[in-house]
């Protein structure tokens, strides 16, 4: 009889065992659906929004702030997801933008499997410092730290410079800063020898530079403009050009406006490069590395004159060697000057009169 009691006793808790391990298994595959279904299903967010993910963080700071921002329910959930599915991946800091509605599963997509947005400011050659220091001052831009100062004319290499999200508007300057006088440095290093006797330091270089910036946009003419002013250099001939007497005006304050008076062009100024021997005391713009090396290589031409090829300044310019060739090429342009003016005149009044068809 002792032995069928403990025979029924051990059945009876093995049945009770194996009740729990079912119940057990029925739990946690519960469980498990109700992560997945979690894991996969909408998120919270009902609006698209900008997410950062700061530089050095992992994926369980990522998931508590992505909780803190409203864009998960559940930060653990989040995690075991990061486990579960994507445990050697890895995320580049920087800003992604989380559609609304998207899931824990979604959203770890994104940040491991796309390019974080991309944040930067385009410094067009040309462009003065006056003009670069107000757009990076802009509120709008996702920069931090207080106003920068105007930095010095022609000290900012013109291109794209890329920033992370947050960086302080100095430090952007000065990267900014640090390109040019690398770029200035390297470009010097490998000038034609041919310019030592009128551009005489990579400061002169960066100042003629601007100079061909301003007068040209065409980058295949920028070493035939360089020439010019080499060459002119090189007969003592004034350079002549109407960009360095604005910029004495408007101190790269924006645009003239409208153009050049005689009183201004005979205005004896640092800048007024009709009436002062040489170049200008400094940089009018900030050159790019095109023209920075149109300088430090100028194409080889006995070209001495140029003017404009028509209206639109993709349309390039006229070169000369002598003054009469050079007055011929300004008659054209002036021709096409007259026929640009008539032609809009002519459409103002055939949309006047009610004809729009190009």
């Amino acid at each position: 009889m002792a032995r069928k009691k403990r025979r029924s006793g051990a059945l009876a808790f093995l049945n009770a065992l194996l009740t729990l391990v079912i119940m057990g298994i029925i739990v946690a595959g519960g469980a498990l659906y109700w992560g997945i279904t979690q894991y996969y299903a909408e998120g919270p967010q009902t609006e698209e929004t900008a997410f950062l993910v700061e530089k050095g963080s992992g994926f369980n700071s990522i998931g508590t702030r992505l909780e803190e921002r409203g864009l998960i329910d559940n930060s653990l959930l989040f995690r075991a997801g990061v486990w579960a599915t994507a445990r050697e991946a890895t995320v580049l800091p920087g800003q992604y933008l989380i559609p609304a509605k998207a899931s824990m599963a979604d959203i770890l997509r994104i940040i491991t499997e796309t390019k974080p947005q991309e944040f930067f400011l385009n410094v067009i050659p040309g462009e003065t410092s006056w003009q670069v220091a107000q757009r990076l001052n802009d509120p709008a831009q996702s920069l931090s730290g207080d106003p920068v100062t105007v930095p010095p004319e022609g000290s900012l290499l013109a291109e794209r410079h890329d920033f992370f999200p947050g960086d302080s508007r100095q430090s952007v300057i000065d990267a900014m800063a640090a390109k040019m006088k690398d770029e200035v440095a390297r470009i010097w290093a490998s000038r034609d020898p041919g310019i030592d006797d009128v551009i005489k330091s990579p400061e002169q270089m960066v100042i003629m530079a601007s100079l061909v910036e301003k007068e040209t946009g065409v980058e295949t003419e920028r070493p035939q403009v360089a020439s010019v002013f080499v060459n002119r250099l090189k007969k003592g001939m004034r350079l002549q050009t109407d960009p360095t007497v604005i910029y004495g005006i408007t101190e790269g304050k924006g645009p003239l406006g409208r153009g050049l008076t005689r009183a201004e062009l005979n205005a004896k100024t640092p800048y007024n490069t009709y009436q002062i021997d040489g170049l200008p005391p400094g940089p009018i713009a900030n050159p790019g590395i095109a023209a920075l090396e149109a300088v430090a290589k100028p194409a080889q031409t006995n070209y001495l004159y140029f003017v404009a090829k028509g209206t639109e300044p993709s349309d390039g310019h006229l070169f000369a060697a002598t003054y009469a060739e050079h007055r011929k090429n300004v008659a054209l342009y002036r021709k096409a000057e007259d026929e640009a003016a008539r032609e809009e005149l002519e459409a103002q009044e055939a949309a006047e009169g009610g004809d729009t068809t190009e």
